[in-house]
């Protein structure tokens, strides 16, 4: 250990230099003649005479006070670097509102100490924002197990923050419980609660109801074959339409959605700067081809419904639908609960998609392409991934392939009993 002498001492071998400088030729004589008298070394009692002398204003150089000052500035410099590379590395769950479970904590602390950060100076930092974490307390935590519940809330708390910036964050206490007994999870609803709160999650809730557009009076229409009753005892069998505009830097963009009833899937979707048939029909054939090559192609008498605008009462779509074998279903004028099956879902998609913050965008929607860009990213999810409470928290296409998997089933049970009898 480095020799450490009492102040008093310091000071009193300085002062004989000083005193009896005058008799020898320079400092480092006094200080080889005197400091071994006293037990201290000549080059030590050399630098504690310069020193001295500086301070006294009797040679140039930084004063005691200053490096003083100068070691101060350096040690505030550096628990300021500190702090921050610590702040830096805490980012992930010192969120606004969130907050991380003794767990959590004392896995961080390891990992700062791992890389040579204090155990202080990580409290410290946590205490300023607001985390309640004591050198004390987390040393209490290393010694003792932590609590089975504490653990369960750690993987929930940690498997929530998994969702930032996916468009699973989008979930409801509901839905978010149901994912996560997908992902292999025992969690209970009532158990999201609590955590869902602290990370201050609390899913997406709709907007405005939806409006009717203007239809032109007089026009011939379809009936209404569905009488508001959206239930579809299989795929291909009933499908419903409509569309929502979208505000960009470079006017409105318009998206046409065809969902099947069944399994809520969008089958077909389309965007266009104009609103007219030609965006329509092409959602149309869009869906169609979508379904043949999927190997489900669309039976003849297949139900398609939508509201009475314009696109859809005009005489091109009417033909076409007439072409394809299709039976036209229009709901009546000005009243949105009789395509309420497709505003529903035009409702997730501005909630979902669209909107400010929203997952599947990466900054202002400047213009169609930017649209179409969403809405491919979207569509995808939806269709692939996200959970809906009608279909027993499955994903559309999860749902179809469920229903043929059964279908096939079924027709092997039955060709397996006519070889048998």
């Amino acid at each position: 250990m480095p020799k450490r002498y009492p102040e008093d001492q310091r000071e009193r071998a300085v002062r004989m230099v000083l005193d009896h400088l005058g008799e020898y030729d320079s400092v480092f004589a006094a200080c080889s003649a005197i400091g071994p008298k006293l037990s201290i070394g000549r080059e030590s009692l050399r630098r504690w005479v310069l020193q001295a002398q500086i301070d006294a204003d009797e040679r140039p150089g930084v004063t005691s006070a200053e490096q003083a000052r100068i070691r101060e500035l350096e040690r505030e410099n550096r628990e300021m670097r500190e702090a921050n590379e610590i702040l830096k590395r805490a980012s992930n769950f010192l969120r606004e509102g969130a907050r991380p479970s003794p767990p959590q904590i004392t896995g961080f602390i390891d990992e700062l100490r791992a890389d040579g950060f204090g155990v202080e100076p990580a409290c410290r930092v946590l205490r300023e924002q607001g985390v309640q974490a004591a050198p004390r307390t987390y040393r209490s935590w290393k010694s003792k197990a932590p609590a089975a519940r504490t653990v369960s809330d750690a993987v929930i708390v940690k498997a929530l923050k998994d969702t930032a910036e996916k468009p699973e964050s989008l979930y409801g206490r509901r839905k978010m419980t149901a994912w996560l007994r997908r992902e292999g999870h025992a969690v209970a609803r009532c158990t999201m609660d609590r955590p869902m709160r602290d990370e201050a999650m609390n899913g997406l809730v709709r907007g405005r109801k939806p409006k009717a557009g203007p239809v032109p009076k007089d026009s011939q229409r379809a009936p209404d074959l569905l009488n508001r009753n959206f239930t579809a005892v299989r795929p291909n069998a009933v499908w419903v339409t409509d569309f929502p505009y979208v505000r960009t830097w470079s006017g409105f963009v318009y998206v046409a959605f065809a969902i099947d009833v069944f399994s809520r899937a969008i089958v077909g979707w389309h965007g266009s700067t104009i609103k007219d048939t030609d965006m329509v029909l092409t959602t149309l054939k869009m869906a169609l081809w979508r379904r043949d090559q999927e190997g489900t192609p669309v039976p003849e008498g297949m139900v398609h419904h939508s509201d009475a605008g314009s696109q859809y009462t005009s005489i091109r779509f009417g033909e076409a639908l007439l072409l394809e074998g299709l039976a036209a279903s229009i709901g009546s004028v000005g009243d949105a609960y009789d395509n309420a099956l497709a505003e529903s879902t035009i409702g997730l998609f501005k909630n979902e998609c669209i909107r400010k913050g929203s997952p599947f965008i990466n900054g202002p929607l400047k213009q169609l392409a930017d649209v179409e860009k969403a809405t491919m990213d979207w569509v995808h999810w939806y269709n692939t991934a996200r959970l809906h409470s009608s279909l027993e928290m499955a994903p559309p296409n999860e749902f179809e392939q469920t229903y043929y998997a059964q279908i096939d089933a079924s027709s092997n049970d039955e060709a397996t009993s006519k070889k048998t009898a």
